[in-house]
């Protein structure tokens, strides 16, 4: 017998759902800016990489300013030189999370947002995998069937229903119908495969191997890595010195490319928190949910089709969700405080929404 969801498992504290909402509208709104930000013929007018470092940067100064709330610079800098074994350990997400970043850019050129979306759904199942494997969380079966049925509700994304799905080909258009067997293919598959590597070893690192770490010093670590990663893709490419001059700093430092990045910024800060307090299944949902919102709003702003093989699929990936939401697995941090989890999260998220609003106090 199906029974409702079990919302006191999937959300412990009121906070954790602000997170959720809020992962799912940030996550929405980055495919549409990014989208919104290209030219006629699909390009960028800037230098994507540079975007991400800046990205990192502004991560770095909101996580440092968030910890000297209520600790000196000298503090902070005294724990990342003591956790420079967590320095370390980090360089493998920070190096993965470099490069979803970037084939974000690269992957929204050629696909619209909610195809984008939908193909990046495929990483459900490593993640489960994945997610068993390191923390020793095994899923059953009606966890596992909901995993298949949102990796088939992005597969019906594919199937041509109708005629009109199927249109001639025009120069520089996207691809809204899926997996097209090209190169867009593969750079689609190492972001997924990224996401999932990264998310849940990112996981492992805030949960098993530095748990007494202040949740703000292992994202200045975590930044601090990306930017190295960012700039070391810059030297590779031969723009080090081209991205700092003026008239590609101008192309930035645009309104509508400044808005992506607090938007991006704000992305990794609220999941640093997500992976925190719940887990990477979750997350995976969480992006699921987007789908739907991401199609309606593509169809106002782009005049993007909503074609009913998209309708299934959102259909499919929701009942899944829902399907999941009644058993979800439970993983919450471990610590040697006797601060429960609940009150963990309710005090680290009130402190990340004050903050946001440049309103936090200092507590005793």
């Amino acid at each position: 017998m199906m029974h409702g969801p079990n919302f006191s498992n999937l959300f412990p504290s009121r906070s954790s759902a602000i997170i959720f909402v809020s992962y799912i509208a940030l996550f929405v709104n980055q495919g549409i800016l990014v989208t919104a930000s290209q030219s006629e013929d699909n390009n960028y007018s800037f230098n994507t990489v540079t975007v991400v470092l800046f990205t990192e940067i502004l991560k770095l100064l909101i996580s440092a300013c968030l910890y000297c709330k209520e600790n000196s610079l000298k503090s902070l800098w005294s724990e990342v030189i003591t956790g420079s074994k967590v320095v370390l350990l980090y360089f493998v997400p920070a190096f993965l999370y470099c490069l979803y970043n970037n084939l974000a850019f690269v992957n929204l050129s050629k696909f619209d947002p909610t195809t984008y979306y939908l193909l990046l759904q495929f990483r459900v199942v490593i993640t489960g995998i994945l997610f068993q494997i390191i923390f020793k969380k095994y899923l059953s079966r009606r966890q596992w069937f909901s995993l298949l049925l949102l990796t088939i509700g992005c597969m019906v994304k594919q199937m041509n229903f109708s005629k009109d799905e199927t249109s001639e080909h025009v120069p520089n258009a996207k691809n809204t119908s899926g997996f097209d067997f090209s190169i867009n293919a593969v750079f689609i598959l190492t972001q997924t495969l990224c996401s999932c590597l990264a998310g849940v070893y990112n996981e492992y690192l805030l949960k098993k191997e530095d748990t007494n770490v202040n949740i703000y010093v292992q994202n200045v670590i975590m930044y601090l890595d990306s930017i190295v990663c960012n700039v070391s893709v810059l030297l590779f490419q031969g723009d080090l010195v081209d991205a700092f001059q003026m008239d590609s700093l101008r192309a930035v430092f645009r309104l509508n490319v400044i808005v992506i990045m607090v938007n991006n910024a704000a992305i990794g800060i609220v999941t640093s928190f997500f992976l925190k307090y719940m887990n990477s299944i979750i997350k995976t949902f969480a992006s699921a949910l987007e789908l739907f919102f991401t199609a309606i709003l593509c169809y106002i702003l782009f005049s993007i089709p909503i074609y009913l093989n998209t309708i299934l699929a959102i259909g499919i990936v929701s009942f899944a969700v829902f399907m999941y939401s009644q058993n979800p697995v439970v993983n919450l941090p471990t610590s040697s405080t006797k601060i429960t989890s609940t009150t963990a999260i309710k005090e680290d998220t009130q402190k990340l929404l004050m903050a946001e609003e440049g309103e936090i106090q200092d507590q005793s």
